[in-house]
């Protein structure tokens, strides 16, 4: 056994090694790689001049053999719609995973009429 022992470490070394190589393999090629590169450029582009300049950092932009995925917060479900449709409106993208959330913006309440509206300080304890 001892001396198949180094035969048999160098056999599983390599079989291991194999395996890690292929693993870490991209799944999409260079090309392709760059295509989606530029289609995530033209979406950010788009979404900055359809929706509006916030856009460039509250929507994250993701794409993968030319699907778009949007990431992020948007301050309505109109908004919503829009930064979809943008994406959907760029040549070369294949489709759109919206994964956009709308932020519930509360609106402050308003005072009460009659109430005071400025705080009121206790008087001082002698």
């Amino acid at each position: 056994m001892n001396r198949k022992s180094p035969i048999f470490r160098a056999l599983v070394a390599l079989v291991c090694g194999s395996a890690l190589v292929l693993a870490c393999r991209p799944n999409e090629t260079v090309e392709r790689q760059t295509k989606d590169a530029a289609l995530k450029a033209q979406v950010k582009a788009k979404l900055a001049s359809d929706v509006g300049p916030q856009t460039v950092t509250a929507i994250e932009v993701n794409v993968t053999n030319g699907v778009a995925t949007l990431a992020g917060s948007v301050r309505g479900d109109e908004e919503k719609r829009k930064a979809e449709a943008a994406a959907r409106s760029v040549e070369g993208i294949a489709g759109v995973n919206n994964n956009l959330q709308v932020n519930a913006v509360e609106a402050a309440p308003s005072p009460t009429p009659g109430m005071a509206t400025t705080p009121v300080t206790p008087a001082p304890t002698p």
